[in-house]
């Protein structure tokens, strides 16, 4: 096994609207129907941009310069189409969206594309963490401005949230039950009244930002982080809520995770040789794991750890990268030794 010989890569990970500009600029010029106000696909285009086009080749309705007159779309969640679906009705209503679900299931890469085909940007995002305060939904300060002009627009901050407030675009919430309660309720006047008033700055039209037609939320929230930090009933009711599960196909579960996994290995420089035999070992063990249940219908113990796809995509990539690097022995008897780091992670 040879390692490739590739250039370092700019940056380690690009937005989706980078990574797939050519599929976000086919799919605005080939979807010419009614889009809601302030977004840069139509809702179906948005679906078919997350879901794919099931193979099929979509045709420009015309000649346009710098675009293939035919592309295929290609799948990027795994998932229901149904749920994504949901998703993009819950955007067009402008209703705010809090995608739940165990760690590890898609929700942060989900909201990442549905922000991107809605807006054109994803990078519009807030942190959830518990030293997360009220500034990082509202609005800051620049200090050195503030204290040698008072507070005037030059000296305000935006926040994520304000700014896509200002221009009609999705902000994304990361693990919103980190966020210390108070720090969350900032949120409800946000999506009820659709404004952030600056006292600060009163008796200027700057005192008041309002948002701007196509301004939405998408938080996303582990089932694990429940308890942490509770959502108040009042800001559970601006959000629509979707669950967003493991992958029920086993088949599509494995390709998933080989094509995460080589990409990961290429981009540490190496081409990935692990066999399918031990991608199809590695993806029957971790749902046997996850379920408590072996496919031949033996119970086995469940860890307390999720065994989620998103590790076992590590684990896999793992693998890549010691059959490159490490070459000489049999990578299945490398398996049980990750499999055992992941196994224990929450003991």
């Amino acid at each position: 096994m040879t390692v490739t010989e590739q250039s370092a890569p700019a940056r380690q990970a690009m937005p989706a609207e980078e990574r797939y500009a050519a599929e976000l600029a086919f799919l605005a010029a080939q979807d010419t129907g009614p889009r809601p106000p302030g977004w840069a696909l139509t809702p179906r285009a948005v679906v078919t941009f997350v879901c794919g086009s099931a193979g099929e080749e979509l045709a420009l309705p015309g000649r346009r310069a710098g675009l293939p007159s035919k592309l295929v779309i290609a799948p990027k969640f795994v998932g229901e189409r149904a749920l994504v679906e949901r998703c993009v009705v819950t955007l067009a209503g402008e209703r705010g969206l809090l995608l739940t679900g165990e760690p590890g299931t898609a929700k942060s890469m989900l909201s990442e594309l549905l922000s991107a085909a809605v807006s054109g940007t994803s990078e519009l995002t807030v942190q959830g963490t518990a030293g997360t305060t009220e500034d990082a939904f509202r609005y800051g300060w620049n200090y050195a401005l503030l204290l040698a002009q008072g507070p005037t627009p030059q000296a305000l901050v935006d926040s994520p949230v304000l700014r896509a407030m200002r221009t009609g675009r999705v902000a994304r919430v990361e693990e919103i039950t980190r966020c210390l309660p108070e720090v969350q309720d900032a949120l409800v006047s946000i999506l009820s009244d659709r404004r952030v008033s600056v006292p600060e700055l009163t008796a200027t039209e700057d005192a008041v930002v309002s948002a701007a037609p196509g301004f939405t939320v998408i938080a996303t929230a582990n089932l694990r982080d429940r308890g942490v930090s509770e959502m108040s009933a009042a800001l559970k009711r601006r959000f629509n809520f979707e669950t967003v599960g493991p992958i029920a196909d086993p088949d599509a579960e494995a390709e998933l995770i080989r094509r995460q996994a080589v990409a990961a290995v290429e981009r540490a420089g190496a081409a990935f040789g692990v066999d399918d035999s031990v991608l199809d070992a590695l993806v029957t063990v971790f749902r046997d794991l996850r379920s408590g249940r072996s496919a031949e219908g033996w119970d086995v113990e469940r860890p307390g750890t999720v065994m989620s796809t998103a590790e076992a995509v590590q684990v896999a990539a793992s693998l890549g990268v010691s059959a490159a690097y490490l070459p000489g022995g049999d990578v299945l008897d490398l398996l049980p030794g990750h499999l055992l780091g992941v196994v224990r992670k929450d003991d």
